[in-house]
């Protein structure tokens, strides 16, 4: 609605609101928008033109006057937001997103490209922060005044009234008509506000109070100001509420002193609620209204054809044409003046998908949301950890993406391992840039890895807040380690935090990591805490032989945990109940693998004698500990197969109780079932144990024996079912028992010959294995 401010010279000589004819210019133009809809951008642009304002007054922070400047450099490229957070508490943040098509950006753009003023009216972003707190608590019970005017007029759906009404509007009238939809906007919010009043915005009256103070400014300087707003706030900015009324609302409202800065933003984080509170559902599809100059349905159609060819999938210009036909045929069927959204997404479907949802999926992640990132100008305000971050994101070439992407690194090249270094750092200071995943190229040793890469925009606060431990990424990393060095509660934390310093390559924290962590270790009894930590720890050692660090300290007490493990677990291992031996079953396995790793002998012998002790020990205890001890031994040639065999025997006996035999079974068997193919007298064992057990007891041990065959693999399932079913074989057992046991009856030369022609053409004529195997004709030799 057109509304205009005059002088009201009253006693007090304050300037009040009141309503302009709309005949002519007047001294202010309401421009009442929806944030983030094209229609109403290009209603702003053609207001603006035929307006020609003196002065643009935008809601938003007041702090932003200071950065508006920076919208007219090149470098700053839309979606971008403001970012205001509180200076002694970073995580206390609101952006202000613009987008291409924002009415807002639209006004922001033709203000700076002519020189005109631009000015922030919105309620400072110092007493916003200082009353989200409160918004919070009061909990959030808004109306939607888009969902209100649909009702209103038959609707079930806000977003298709709003298309159907606003946003396929293209013509913005000539002259006094670019005002036409303002006028009628305002009007219709003006009679929600007189049903709703605030509408369960609680803070809206002080803003509003605010934008009326600050609208007053600009009509005392200026004889043209346009102000760009949400719609909902039109009627309360044209009321006669008076400059003494406003300054009171105001009066002791709470403050923090607030930074202000542009940060780059992405289509898919346009939907939040954040400064304003908008947010919208299909910024890529508003951003093709906005953009499209002609035939907006068949252009849409065009790009997603090009987007389902991109994927393989075979779409021609026939496809094309038929989905145009159909999307606005179901328009017209519905009573829509042009195609929306819903109507060009069912056509989607049903001609260029196929009726699947699949593609369907994709092409409202790429197209209907996009994953457009902004950019911003290294000239724009930021905190000094936030440009040493942008320096090394250019030097090491790592661009921040807001589509999700996979980096696989190499680490023995100095670029990837400054990538790795990068991440890794970040991650400690909570700013999760990437998350590691698994490798593709996960066996080709420890200088692999790989992360899955997002840059979200919530990761500028969480950089802005991060700034209170330094001022470049490694001192802050640093820093913040230290810190969780000292704060950390248990041993285990302590030994996966000198991982991560390694990892992220910190000298610097690594004394006060490894003082901690020293400490912690000689005071800390408690073996399940100690065997936590030990794999972390030898980890760490490795890390440090791979990235050339050195972790000469965390070997030693590394070693000194391992020890102090093999002396304390045999007797922790005694008396436990199911779930506490489930729980030292996964330390027995991780303190193996650790040993395994650090490679030291006095360690892997103590851990050997260890082992045997445990797999021979009486049902004090459990047999899942007895069995797997019994595994992991027989696994690393420290226990031949008759020795086995003896042990299963034993453990299956019928003086055994069946639940603790089935214990046994399972801790033994966990490694995989591969075992007992092979050797057919352990599986005539568990066959024959198992056809033993009573049938009082069968229902108690059948859950566990069928969750131990359960995570085999199919095929090993398979073909022990086939032997059980063949039963035991007398030629087997001959068999096993001339040669080593289960595996046949000795090498076979002429097979073992039939390798080498294939290794010769593998490792090459002057390969080492070729000069191996030319040495040694004989297959027996071979």
């Amino acid at each position: 609605m057109s509304t205009a401010l005059r002088a009201d010279r009253t006693a007090s000589a304050e300037p009040g609101p009141v309503r302009g004819s709309g005949s002519c210019p007047e001294r202010l133009q309401l421009l009442g928008v929806r944030h983030h809809g094209p229609g109403s951008a290009r209603a702003v642009r053609g207001a603006l033109e035929w307006y020609e304002p003196q002065v643009v007054l935008v809601e938003g922070p007041p702090e932003a006057d200071a950065v508006v400047g920076i919208a007219a450099q090149e470098g700053l490229r839309p979606p971008v937001a403001l970012l205001a957070h509180a200076v002694d508490d970073p995580a206390r943040a609101a952006f202000w997103p613009f987008a291409e098509f924002s009415p807002e950006w639209v006004a922001i753009r033709w203000a700076v490209s002519r020189g005109v003023p631009v000015r922030f009216v919105d309620l400072p972003a110092a007493h916003s922060l200082a009353l989200r707190d409160q918004a919070a608590e009061e909990g959030d019970a808004r109306i939607d005044p888009l969902a209100a005017l649909a009702g209103a007029a038959g609707y079930d759906d806000p977003e298709r009234w709003w298309e159907d009404a606003v946003e396929h509007r293209t013509d913005t009238g000539a002259g006094g008509g670019a005002l036409a939809p303002f006028a009628v906007l305002a009007e219709a919010m003006g009679a929600l506000r007189e049903a709703y009043a605030d509408g369960g915005h609680r803070d809206d009256p002080v803003r509003e109070a605010h934008m009326r103070l600050r609208i007053r400014e600009a009509t005392r300087e200026y004889d043209r100001t346009a102000v760009v707003c949400g719609a909902w706030h039109v009627p309360a900015l044209a009321c006669a509420a008076t400059a003494t009324a406003d300054r009171q609302a105001l009066k002791g409202l709470p403050r923090v002193k607030a930074e202000i800065t542009w940060v780059p933003w992405t289509h898919r984080r346009l939907s939040r609620r954040s400064g304003y509170g908008a947010g919208i559902d299909s910024p890529g599809w508003y951003r093709h209204l906005f953009t499209a100059p002609d035939r907006p349905l068949v252009r849409w159609m065009t790009t997603v054809a090009g987007l389902l060819r991109d994927e393989d999938r075979p779409v021609s210009s026939a496809h094309v044409i038929e989905a145009v036909r159909l999307a606005e045929t179901l328009a017209a069927m519905r009573g829509r003046p042009l195609a929306g959204l819903g109507e060009t997404m069912d056509a989607v479907r049903a001609v260029l998908c196929d009726g699947s949802d699949v593609p369907l999926a994709l092409i409202h992640d790429r197209l209907v949301v996009g994953d457009e990132l902004g950019e911003v100008p290294d000239t724009a305000p930021a905190v000094p950890l936030a440009r040493d971050l942008a320096r090394q994101q250019r030097s090491l070439r790592l661009k921040p993406e807001a589509a999700e992407r996979e980096l696989d690194l190499d680490l023995r090249r100095d670029t990837d391992a400054g990538r790795s270094r990068l991440l890794h750092r970040l991650a400690l200071l909570g700013v999760h840039w990437g998350e590691p995943t698994r490798s593709r190229t996960a066996n080709a040793g420890t200088f692999r890895e790989s992360w899955r890469l997002r840059w979200e925009p919530e990761l500028a606060v969480r950089v802005a807040e991060a700034g209170v431990w330094g001022t470049t990424v490694e001192s802050a990393a640093t820093a913040k380690a230290e810190d969780t060095a000292m704060g950390a509660a248990q041993l285990a934390e302590v030994t996966t935090l000198a991982e991560r310093c390694l990892l992220a390559a910190l000298p610097g924290a690594l004394p006060t990591v490894m003082r901690v962590l020293a400490d912690r270790a000689a005071l800390d009894a408690d073996v399940g805490h100690l065997a936590q930590a030990l794999p972390a720890l030898v980890r760490s050692v490795r890390y440090g032989d791979v990235r050339g660090t050195d972790a000469g300290a965390l070997r030693e007490v590394a070693e000194g945990v391992a020890l102090r493990v093999c002396v304390g677990l045999p007797p922790a291992c005694a008396h436990l109940d199911d779930a506490g031996a489930v729980e030292m079953r996964g330390h027995l396995d991780a303190v193996h693998t650790a040993i395994g790793l650090l490679a030291a002998e006095p360690p892997r012998e103590r851990w050997t004698a260890v082992l045997t002790s445990l797999a021979t020990r009486d049902s004090a205890v459990p047999g899942a500990i007895r069995g797997r001890a019994a595994r992991l031994l027989l696994d690393d040639g420290q226990l031949d197969a008759a020795r086995a065999e003896w042990l299963m025997g034993l453990a299956l006996s019928p003086g055994t109780a069946p639940r603790d035999a089935a214990g046994w079974i399972d801790g033994f068997l966990s490694g995989g079932g591969m075992l007992l193919i092979h050797d057919e007298r352990l599986l005539a064992l568990v066959d024959g144990w198992l056809s033993a057990v009573p049938d009082e007891a069968f229902t108690d041990v059948l859950p566990l024996v069928r969750r131990t065959f359960a995570e085999f693999e199919p095929g090993v399932r398979r073909t022990l079912g086939e032997l059980v079913r063949r039963g035991p074989q007398a030629a087997g057992r001959q068999a096993a028992a001339a040669g080593a046991a289960g595996f046949g009856e000795g090498l076979d030369a002429a097979r073992a010959d039939a390798v080498l022609p294939t290794l010769r053409l593998l490792l090459g004529p002057h390969g080492h294995g070729d000069q191996a195997a030319g040495g040694h004709t004989e297959g027996s030799s071979a």
